[in-house]
């Protein structure tokens, strides 16, 4: 069941964990945001240790973890798979933990968004996503095709989605409609 919230303009329509070996993440229909994002997640945590990702600090340096969620837009990944000419890219080969609906140009909302759902439940959006060789390594060996590790990186350059932190604690569900609250800087 959908559940609205006055404004909404989107829909959350899976949530996905990695809570397994890697990355990858699978469904599951509902789930409680707490502060550090989801608990079990590979990425949930108020802190995390510094990677590729962040040269500027020493790998393996504590720091605040400012990508507790990873969210893609059903639209973006259908883009990214006619561009690689497969039939779908499955988000839970992206590791991504919200899908969304109905946000044309997703990965490019400004950040300091906020999506905030029915229960009260926000994220506030931290930095863009940027695509990486792992994913594409895991949809070449789903689709038998050695050339989508790389291909992916550059199909997926802002279309990836984008990061973010859980502002505000509570439950969401597979269905929830949410808003879109633009940063009262980037209001126009």
């Amino acid at each position: 069941m959908t559940r609205k919230p006055a404004g909404a303009t989107a829909t959350l329509t899976s949530i996905l964990i990695a809570d397994g070996e890697d990355f990858v993440s699978r469904a599951i229909p509902a789930v409680e945001l707490v502060y550090g994002g989801m608990a079990g997640d590979l990425h949930a945590g108020l802190t995390r240790p510094a990677c590729s990702r962040v040269p500027w600090h020493p790998r393996e340096t504590e720091i605040a973890n400012t990508r507790q969620l990873s969210l893609v837009s059903e639209e973006e990944c259908a883009e990214v798979a006619a561009a690689l000419g497969v039939p779908t890219v499955p988000p839970g080969l992206l590791g991504a933990n919200l899908v969304v609906q109905g946000i044309p140009g997703f990965s490019a909302l400004p950040l300091a968004t906020r999506l905030q759902f029915p229960s009260g439940a926000t994220i506030f959006i931290t930095e863009e996503n940027g695509p990486c060789l792992q994913p594409g390594a895991k949809l070449a060996k789903a689709f038998g095709r050695k050339g989508l590790t790389f291909a992916f990186v550059q199909a997926a350059t802002r279309r990836r989605g984008l990061l973010g932190i859980v502002e505000r604690q509570g439950p969401i569900a597979a269905g929830d409609g949410f808003r879109v609250i633009l940063s009262p800087t980037r209001r126009g």
